[in-house]
């Protein structure tokens, strides 16, 4: 008897991406934050952070499931080729889950993150009349938690002379890879808030 249909090489390279992204943020997850690094931070600005987080997250969580909803988008790891081919960015927080946590380190790379995902949700604009004023929130809530960030830098003396500068954001050729980047951007948002949200529950304690 003939066995289950071969899976497409297409779904075959989603799937073993997915299941390395899985493997590598699990290691990232894992890893316990050093007692010693916790460093002199506010705890109003760790509590505030924290705030900012959860508002982001769950604006994020109705993106996601408006776009499952109204297209059957659902699955961001069937979009991972799509992603890749369309120069999507990933925003590293190496500096944010070693067991040396390093603040400084860490605060950079949070606060370059979040511009990178302001320059990919304002290049989801349009993406639908039903879905732009969820990206608009999502937005304005992620540059919010982009200046609390800053500002804390500031505070530190180890924020840099100029903020960086937006790189080069994806186009769009239908609305499709738009809506389909909608799933990814809200995926990968969610994950890189995840780990930050694990450092700043640390850093309050």
């Amino acid at each position: 008897m003939a066995g289950p249909a071969a899976r497409s090489p297409t779904k075959l390279m989603a799937l073993q991406l997915l299941l390395w992204h899985s493997a590598f943020w699990t290691g990232q997850e894992a890893v316990p934050l050093d007692p010693a690094s916790s460093l002199p931070v506010p705890q109003s600005f760790a509590l505030k952070c924290l705030e900012q987080v959860r508002k982001i997250q769950a604006q994020g969580s109705v993106l996601q499931e408006k776009l499952c909803a109204t297209y059957q988008l659902c699955h961001p790891e069937e979009l991972a080729l799509l992603g890749h081919s369309l120069g999507i960015p990933q925003a590293p927080l190496s500096n944010c889950s070693s067991q040396g946590l390093q603040l400084t380190g860490c605060l950079s790379q949070l606060q370059s993150g979040l511009f990178l995902f302001q320059g990919l949700l304002q290049a989801l604009a349009g993406i639908s009349p039903e879905l732009s004023p969820t990206v608009d929130m999502l937005q304005l809530d992620v540059a919010n938690f982009a200046t609390t960030v800053w500002q804390q830098m500031e505070d530190l003396g180890v924020a840099p002379a100029v903020q960086p500068t937006q790189g080069t954001m994806p186009t769009f050729t239908s609305a499709f890879q738009r809506r389909a980047v909608g799933v990814l951007v809200a995926s990968r948002l969610q994950r890189l808030l995840e780990l930050v949200y694990r450092v700043l529950r640390h850093l309050a304690e």
